[in-house]
């Protein structure tokens, strides 16, 4: 009977501690609170953005044209931390497993420069491919996107 009671109060104390977290899944897995600690900016404030980083990128999409399935794509997107404050590359994904991006790890002072690194593995890939890389920093907006496109030529069985 004790440890009945004892199990029915403490699943009571469990749900009603929990009741008023309506928004403890947002604080654990993302969205707008995560947001705000990568980029105060996303927060339901006024936003002055001249005060972040920037990332402007020389060219966003690099066109590799055409290659034969096999072949390893390369190229460097340079870029300018165009902002007030330091920028930091928190990371960068691509839309699938063939498409590595490397990024710098270190703070990127306003004014320098710095490279993202993305290597495409052609291999079972063919025709037309566009290839997104979203870089996630300290900018406003949080996202941005690079681009590999091109063509892959078959290769013959």
């Amino acid at each position: 009977m004790k440890k009945g009671l004892f199990i029915i109060t403490i699943a009571v104390l469990l749900w009603s501690a929990c009741k008023n977290d309506s928004d403890g899944a947002q604080r654990l897995g993302g969205g707008m609170n995560s947001d705000m600690i990568h980029n105060p900016a996303t927060a339901d404030l006024p936003t002055d953005t001249n005060q972040l980083a920037r990332i402007t990128f020389e060219q966003a999409e690099f066109d590799f044209g055409t290659v034969k399935e096999g072949d390893v794509v390369n190229h460097d997107f340079k870029f300018t931390n165009t902002g007030k404050v330091p920028l930091t590359i928190l990371k960068a994904r691509s839309t699938c497993g063939c498409t590595i991006p490397e990024w710098p790890e270190e703070p990127i002072a306003p004014g320098a420069s710095g490279v993202i690194s993305a290597k495409f593995n052609t291999e079972g890939k063919s025709n037309n491919q566009t290839k997104r890389i979203t870089v996630t920093a300290n900018t406003y907006p949080n996202d941005n996107v690079v681009k590999l496109i091109g063509v892959v030529t078959p290769t013959k069985d």
